[in-house]
C-alpha cells in the first residue's frame, strides 16, 4: 500500500503541473508515514546527508559567477573576441556563436546561463547582420548545450554526488566531447550557410585582433585559472568555484567597472533564489532516493533489463539508457531526471561493467540535448522570448541541430576513449 500511494501521489502531482520537488517530498513523506518510519528520518536525510555532500558548495558559486558575467557584460567581450577569431568565413556569426559558447562554458557550467546571458548578445548580433530568427535561435540553443559538458559543469557535480565518481575526472572527461560537439555544430552551420547564402564574416587587421584580445584577456583568464588551479593541484573543484567567483566579481567591480554595488546586490539575490531552488530539489531527491533504495527499485530495474535480454552487452545497456533519457527529456525537467532516474540505473551500469566517468559524461551530454527537445525544450522557450521569434519556427529549425547532436552522442557513447582519453593521461584508472 505504501509504495502504491508513493507512486500514485508522485505521478498525480507531476501530472497536475506542480514543481517536481514537491512531488518527491510529499509522496516520500506519505510513504514514510504509511511505512511506520519516523519522520525524523526525513530531517536526517534532507539536512544531514545534504550537508555531507561538500562538493555541492561549488554549485551556488558557479551560478553566481555566471550571473556576474552576464550582468557585468563580460559576455560581450567574449563574443567580440570570438568574432575576431572567425574572420571572413561563410556564416561567420553562426561560428562565432559556437566559439563564444565554448569559451563561456569554461566559466559558467550551465546551459541556461549560456542561452539566457550570452544568447541575448548572439541572437541580436546575428539578426542585425541578416540571419533569420529561427536559425539564430537554433544555433544559440545547440551551442549552449556545450556549456555543462566542457568543465566546469553543474550537472557533473550533481552526478558526482550521486555516483561517487571523481569530479576532477568527470571534468576532464567532458573536454573532448565538448569540442567534438562544437566541431559537429560548426560543420552543420558551414553546410547551412552555403545552402542558404548566409552573410560572410568580417576580416579584421592583425592590430584590431590584438586590440580585441587585449580587451578580452582578463575574462579569458578565468577558465585558465579555474582549470589550471584544479589540475595543477592548487585547489579542489569546489575551491576553484570560489576563486573564479571572486575573480569575476573583481573584474566587473574594479577592472572594468561594469557593475555597481547595487547591481551586485541584485546578482546576489538572484543567485540565492536559484541556489535555494536547486538545493530544495537536491534535498527532496535524497528522501526520494531513500524510498527507492528501501523498496529495492534499482534491483527490480536491473532484473527487468536482464529478462529483456538488454544486459547481454554494454552496447545494448547504453543504447537502452540513452533512449530512456532522450524520451524522458522531452517531458521531464533535466534536474529531475538526473536526481531521480540516475540513482535507479547506477546499479545496472555497474553490473554491466560500464565506467562511471564515461557514463556520467554520456548521461550529462544526453540530458543537455533534452533541453533542446520539444515539448519541454527550455532553451527554445528562452530564445523565442529573447528574439521575438515564434516558438514553432524555433522548434522546426532545431530538428536538424538535434540530429547532429545525436551523432556526437553516438560517438561518445560507443567510443569510450573520446571521454576517457584525457582522464587516463591524468592518471585515471577505472
Amino acid at each position: 500500500m505504501a509504495i502504491l500511494v508513493w507512486l500514485a501521489v508522485f505521478v498525480a502531482i507531476f501530472a497536475l503541473g506542480y514543481p517536481i520537488a514537491f512531488g518527491m517530498f510529499i509522496s516520500s513523506a506519505l510513504y514514510l508515514i504509511l511505512s511506520g518510519v519516523h519522520l525524523f528520518t526525513v530531517m536526517d536525510i534532507m539536512v544531514i546527508q545534504f550537508e555531507n555532500h561538500f562538493v555541492l558548495l561549488a554549485v551556488p558559486l558557479f551560478i553566481f559567477s555566471a550571473k556576474v558575467m552576464n550582468a557585468g557584460k563580460l559576455t560581450d567581450r567574449l563574443f567580440d573576441f570570438a568574432k575576431a577569431l572567425v574572420g571572413p568565413i561563410k556564416g561567420g556569426l553562426g561560428h562565432v556563436n559556437i566559439i563564444a559558447s565554448i569559451i563561456f562554458s569554461g566559466m559558467s557550467g550551465s546551459e541556461i546561463a549560456d542561452v539566457s546571458g550570452l544568447g541575448a548578445v548572439e541572437i541580436k548580433a546575428m539578426k542585425d547582420s541578416g540571419y533569420d530568427g529561427p536559425f539564430s535561435c537554433a544555433v544559440t540553443c545547440a551551442s549552449a548545450t556545450i556549456g555543462p559538458i566542457i568543465p566546469p559543469s553543474i550537472p557533473m557535480i550533481i552526478y558526482s554526488m550521486l555516483s561517487g565518481a571523481s569530479v576532477g575526472y568527470l571534468f576532464l572527461g567532458g573536454v573532448v566531447p565538448g569540442f567534438l560537439l562544437g566541431g559537429v555544430l560548426m560543420l552543420l552551420v558551414f553546410i547551412l550557410a552555403h545552402r542558404r547564402n548566409y552573410p560572410t564574416g568580417t576580416w579584421i587587421s592583425f592590430g584590431a585582433f590584438v586590440k580585441t584580445f587585449a580587451k578580452s584577456f582578463l575574462v579569458l583568464m578565468a577558465p585558465v585559472i579555474l582549470l589550471g588551479g584544479i589540475y595543477g593541484g592548487v585547489f579542489t573543484p569546489t575551491e576553484a568555484a570560489g576563486v573564479v567567483a571572486l575573480y569575476v566579481m573583481i573584474l566587473t567591480l574594479f577592472a572594468y567597472q561594469s557593475l555597481g554595488v547595487r547591481d551586485l546586490y541584485k546578482v546576489f539575490i538572484e543567485s540565492v533564489v536559484t541556489t535555494g531552488y536547486i538545493s530544495f530539489i537536491v534535498a527532496c531527491s535524497l528522501i526520494f532516493g531513500y524510498v527507492v533504495a528501501r523498496e529495492q527499485i534499482p534491483a527490480f530495474i536491473t532484473q527487468g533489463f536482464i529478462s529483456l535480454g538488454i544486459m547481454k552487452s554494454q552496447w545494448s545497456v547504453l543504447l537502452a539508457l540513452n533512449v530512456l533519457f532522450l524520451i524522458l527529456g522531452c517531458f521531464i525537467d533535466v534536474s529531475a531526471i538526473l536526481l531521480i532516474v540516475v540513482p535507479m540505473v547506477l546499479p545496472l551500469v555497474k553490473a554491466a561493467g560500464i565506467d562511471l566517468v564515461h557514463f556520467g559524461v554520456v548521461a550529462v551530454f544526453n540530458l543537455m540535448i533534452a533541453l533542446d527537445t520539444p515539448p519541454y525544450g527550455e532553451t527554445a522557450f528562452i530564445t523565442s522570448a529573447i528574439s521575438g521569434t515564434a516558438l514553432t519556427e524555433v522548434l522546426k529549425e532545431m530538428v536538424i541541430f538535434i540530429l547532429f547532436e545525436l551523432v556526437a552522442l553516438f560517438i561518445i557513447t560507443y567510443v569510450p576513449g573520446v571521454v576517457l582519453w584525457i582522464p587516463r593521461l591524468a592518471g585515471y584508472q577505472a
